[in-house]
C-alpha cells in the first residue's frame, strides 16, 4: 500500500537517523488512528464513502460506458440528440418526478450488430401513454436510429428477436385507459432495415371481461 504501513522496511544500509524518522512516523500515523477512534470516526473511517464514491464515478466515465449499453439518461439524451425525433416528442419528453424521465428502455438482438440494440419508448407522465418508439442500432461507436413510431399511443417490444409495436385503437367516447382495440405490427431485420413481417386486429370485449378477439393479417 502506497505510503502506509505494508511497505518492505528499510533496508540495512539505512542510517540510524532514518530509521528514527521512520520510527517516528510510524508513532504519528499510530497516535492519529487512536485519536480518530476517540472521537466518534471523524478520521480514516468517514474517508470510506468518498472512495465508494471514486470507484462508482469511475465506473460511469465515458470510456466505461461505450463498452456498454447506454443506461436510462443516455437514452434520453440519445431522444434528445436525435435530428430524427419529432420536437413534439422532444417537447414532451420532461422529467415526471425529480430526475426520473418517462421512458422505458429495453436491450437485445434484433439487428445482429455489433452490440446489443436499444429500445426507447417515451411515454407520458399522467396517463403513462406511448407517443413515441425508437430502436437504436450500435454503428461506427455510436448508436443510429434505425426506427421509430410517432403516432401515439404506440409501443415497441423484442419478441424472440423480431420488433413488435403494437399501436392501441380509440373509438369516439373511448377513455384513455379504455382502448377498443389495437393493432399490432411485427418486424423483421432484413437488407439493413425492418421489414413488416404480419400484423393483426385486435377487439377487445366490452361484454366479457377483456379478452381481444384478433383478425390476423399477413403481408
Amino acid at each position: 500500500m502506497r505510503g502506509g504501513l505494508t511497505e518492505a522496511g528499510p533496508p540495512p544500509a539505512r542510517s540510524t537517523i532514518q530509521a528514527a524518522i521512520t520510527a517516528m512516523t510510524v508513532l504519528a500515523a499510530l497516535a492519529l488512528f487512536v485519536s480518530a477512534c476517540a472521537t466518534g470516526g471523524t478520521g480514516a473511517r468517514d474517508e470510506g464513502p468518498a472512495h465508494s464514491d471514486a470507484v462508482v464515478g469511475a465506473t460511469t466515465s465515458p470510456s466505461s460506458v461505450s463498452t456498454g449499453p447506454p443506461d436510462r439518461t443516455e437514452a434520453v439524451r440519445l431522444i434528445k440528440d436525435d435530428p430524427e425525433v419529432s420536437a413534439e416528442v422532444k417537447r414532451e419528453l420532461q422529467p415526471c418526478v425529480g430526475d426520473e424521465y418517462p421512458v422505458d428502455v429495453s436491450y437485445g438482438d434484433l439487428t445482429g450488430g455489433s452490440g446489443d440494440d436499444i429500445i426507447v419508448n417515451v411515454l407520458t407522465c399522467g396517463d403513462v401513454v406511448g407517443i413515441g418508439s425508437y430502436v437504436y442500432r450500435k454503428d461506427d461507436g455510436g448508436y443510429r436510429n434505425v426506427f421509430q413510431a410517432e403516432e401515439p399511443p404506440v409501443y415497441a417490444e423484442m419478441d424472440r428477436g423480431d420488433l413488435v409495436v403494437t399501436k392501441q385503437v380509440y373509438e369516439k367516447g373511448d377513455p384513455v385507459s379504455e382502448p377498443s382495440g389495437e393493432n399490432v405490427i411485427t418486424y423483421r431485420w432484413a437488407s439493413g432495415r425492418f421489414v413488416k413481417e404480419y400484423s393483426w386486429h385486435n377487439d377487445y370485449s366490452s361484454v366479457v371481461g377483456d379478452e381481444p378477439t384478433m383478425a390476423p393479417e399477413t403481408g
